[in-house]
């Protein structure tokens, strides 16, 4: 391994935790781990640095096969960057409806991008993975973060983890949402170890505009992530672009710049804030708000 990719992987994890106290009502304590400061600007890193080692180390790449999966760009990011310090050559299949920013920097690591049709929505991207995968097996090692268990083992160990030994007191609320739904599961199984009362939120996006990196699961046919512990789930609350994206403002007025999905798990965060039942929630910042310029959302 060279030393570049060592200093990545040594980079991913050990994010801060950030108190949100201009947000959160009088007697609530809202904190947010700060996951824009991996060295691929987002929480994809985790996930991605285990899946990318244990593949290495299974001997998943001999004969020069590819690693190929889906992602709406911070996965996919991800991937090329590592690969690319590991000597691993990358396939991603990404929706259209990706920002330019994430696409850019996918391809700038010299990864392989197949983009496919907005309209078609991230489930046929997913779909699309799946039929490389099961048609050139020879070609492609799928990693598949939808059912892979490494992807939540990461959050398990390391943000969940991390979260605990960063509070005074293990939280009363935790507040994600489901994209291959490796962070709830993860983080919500050490959370609820470490408070077996623990009550955990999934913040559900409409499904059209959407919010990206975030499943609606709300229609029949939708996939549902096999890594996906919705056991764990209490609550499911709702939330539009126009609600994720007025607290990614509220957020950029306090010095944090983020992305849409952080807004949405603020948002959902302030809900149960209000309620005044919860003395302390817990939820993510996943990403960094450059990645979004392009889409016009920090236009005023």
């Amino acid at each position: 391994m060279t030393p570049a990719a060592h200093a990545l992987l040594a980079g991913v994890g050990h994010t801060p935790l950030v108190e949100l106290s201009a947000l959160a009502p009088p007697g609530v304590r809202l904190f947010a781990k700060l996951e824009s400061v991996n060295p691929g600007g987002s929480i994809k890193d985790r996930p991605v640095a285990r899946m990318l080692l244990q593949a290495i180390a299974a001997g998943r790449f001999a004969g020069g096969r590819r690693l190929l999966d889906s992602s709406s760009g911070n996965a996919g990011i991800s991937y090329a960057m590592l690969g690319a310090a590991l000597g691993v050559p990358v396939t991603i299949v990404v929706p259209g409806n990706a920002s330019e920013e994430r696409l850019q920097r996918i391809a700038a690591h010299g990864a392989q991008l197949i983009v496919t049709d907005p309209l078609e929505g991230y489930d046929f991207a997913l779909r699309e993975a799946q039929r490389l995968a099961r048609e050139q097996p020879e070609r492609y090692w799928h990693a598949d973060q939808y059912a892979n268990p490494d992807n939540w083992r990461a959050h398990y160990e390391g943000t969940g983890r991390e979260m605990l030994e960063q509070l005074a007191a293990p939280p009363e609320a935790f507040v994600a949402g489901v994209g291959t739904g490796g962070t709830l599961t993860g983080a919500g199984r050490a959370l609820r170890e470490a408070n077996p009362r623990l009550h955990i939120a999934a913040v559900i996006p409409e499904a059209f505009p959407g919010i990206e990196g975030l499943k609606p699961l709300g229609e029949p046919g939708d996939i549902v992530p096999a890594i996906l512990d919705e056991s764990l789930i209490d609550e499911r609350i709702a939330v539009t672009l126009d609600e994720a994206l007025a607290q990614c403002r509220r957020l950029a007025e306090q010095g944090l710049f983020v992305g849409p999905s952080s807004g949405a798990f603020v948002h959902g965060a302030l809900v149960l804030a209000a309620r005044g039942r919860f003395r302390s929630i817990v939820t993510l910042l996943s990403d960094t708000g450059e990645r979004y310029s392009s889409t016009g959302m920090w236009r005023r």
